[in-house]
């Protein structure tokens, strides 16, 4: 039986035909950017709804993701699902080559990845066909509504996990409430970020008695990983010079990075910057910012080693973040200088680290709220605020011990929260 028993608005009735019109126009789009990428063509196809894997027997629980931080958030999730479900099978879909990619290097046992079909009719019934899920869980604010509302229909359970929404998303779903209430009506579980988000689902339309606010799941997400061999290589090539970190870095921010950085040097010549911009195909154009501002650079993607000379070394890869943290306990967070709404802190700080933060952090309010109240994260509003907070971190170190400390306890108290999801995931969504 479905899970809703609203009627479908004429709104949502004017986005399928909409969607169904412009099918092919959203399909050269897509799979202009996913040959550009480099994925095969069987794969381009996913994105149609024509599977590229078979379906496993037995029961399946497909998990949807929009791209890379809310696909790692899940895999630790479903590796302790699967060890309380040991005949259970899994499904990951993601819409990026990105996520494609680092997925496939972390997927748990009994699980595997596709492209997530268009929102069109044609690709999700192919999708449905074949995939038949026995539970449904869309991650953060993945909501796209005849995707939802068609594999409801087939008697699906949906649960919303992690969900975020920000305010301009809610402002824009209050202004139709009857479609928000058609959609949302459809899951049976929304488990969310934060309380604020609960209220704000509720206040869309969602039945307060299927909405649990929660914590953030990639507060819960295994560490990310460290190859052995590379951490070695590169420690020797540092030689024990004092080091810092600036990750995922995006546009406009890699100058007030810099900055800091020059003005550190006239304190430690030999200082080195690991500068991980968050789009590695970027790595040319950080090249080119680090010798404009005058500094010795190394190129990861180009695989120059880290001279005594180099002062920034520029790890423009996929998937060694983790390597990089596990150089060094400083880490800045990019996606904060600007509006861009920042990065997951937990990352660093599951890996050791004490975690500086511009003020553009909001996409993660919540997860950077206990760790600046105690310590663990320090907010910087510019340059010389960054080269002091690092400045005070290198000089001091039982200032950075006591930040690193607490930005571990804030992980901590998150992770015990997992058991939780999972008990409420099996009993809601009626899996085992």
């Amino acid at each position: 039986m479905p899970v809703s028993h609203a009627q479908p608005t004429l709104l949502y009735k004017l986005y399928c035909g909409l969607t169904t019109i412009a099918g092919p126009l959203v399909w050269h789009e897509v799979r202009s950017k996913l040959q550009s990428a480099g994925v095969p063509e069987n794969r381009q196809q996913e994105r149609l709804g024509y599977a590229s894997l078979p379906r496993p027997t037995g029961q399946l629980i497909w998990f949807h993701a929009a791209s890379v931080g809310e696909s790692l958030s899940v895999l630790s999730l479903i590796s302790r699902l699967g060890e309380r479900l040991p005949d259970t099978e899994f499904l990951i879909t993601s819409g990026t080559p990105t996520s494609a990619a680092l997925i496939a290097k972390r997927l748990p046992q009994r699980t595997r990845h596709q492209y997530p079909p268009l929102d069109s009719a044609a690709p999700v019934r192919r999708f449905l066909d074949h995939w038949n899920p026995d539970a449904g869980i869309f991650v953060e604010s993945e909501i796209w509504p005849r995707l939802i509302v068609e594999t409801a229909k087939r008697g699906t359970p949906l649960a919303l996990l992690n969900a975020r929404l920000s305010d301009k998303s809610v402002a824009g779903w209050k202004k139709r409430p009857d479609t928000a209430r058609f959609v949302l009506d459809h899951f049976k579980l929304f488990l969310t970020q934060n309380q604020k988000t609960a209220h704000n689902l509720i206040a869309m339309g969602a039945d307060a008695g299927r909405v649990e606010p929660g914590t953030n799941l990639k507060a819960m997400s295994d560490p990310l990983p460290v190859d052995q061999l590379t951490l070695a290589k590169t420690q020797l090539q540092i030689a024990g010079r004092p080091v810092w970190v600036a990750s995922s870095t995006h546009v406009g921010e890699e100058e007030t990075v810099l900055s800091a950085h020059k003005a550190l040097l006239h304190l430690w010549p030999d200082l080195l910057l690991l500068l991980i911009p968050r789009h590695p195909e970027r790595g040319s154009e950080v090249v080119k910012l680090v010798s404009d501002a005058g500094l010795s650079c190394a190129q990861r993607s180009a695989n120059q080693p880290i001279a005594p000379a180099t002062q920034v070394y520029v790890a423009d890869t996929l998937g060694e973040t983790g390597t990089w943290y596990a150089l060094c306990p400083i880490v800045f967070l990019g996606g904060s200088l600007r509006e861009i709404g920042g990065h997951n802190p937990f990352e660093p700080a599951q890996a050791g680290a004490a975690v500086i933060t511009g003020s553009g952090y909001f996409n993660f309010a919540e997860t950077f709220a206990p760790l600046i109240e105690t310590g663990g994260a320090v907010l910087i509003n510019s340059a010389n605020d960054l080269s002091d907070t690092v400045a005070l971190w290198l000089s001091k170190e039982a200032e950075l011990t006591a930040a690193r400390t607490a930005a571990r306890a804030c992980v901590n108290t998150q992770k015990s929260a997992l058991h939780t999801v999972i008990d409420t995931l099996c009993t809601r969504l009626s899996l085992g």
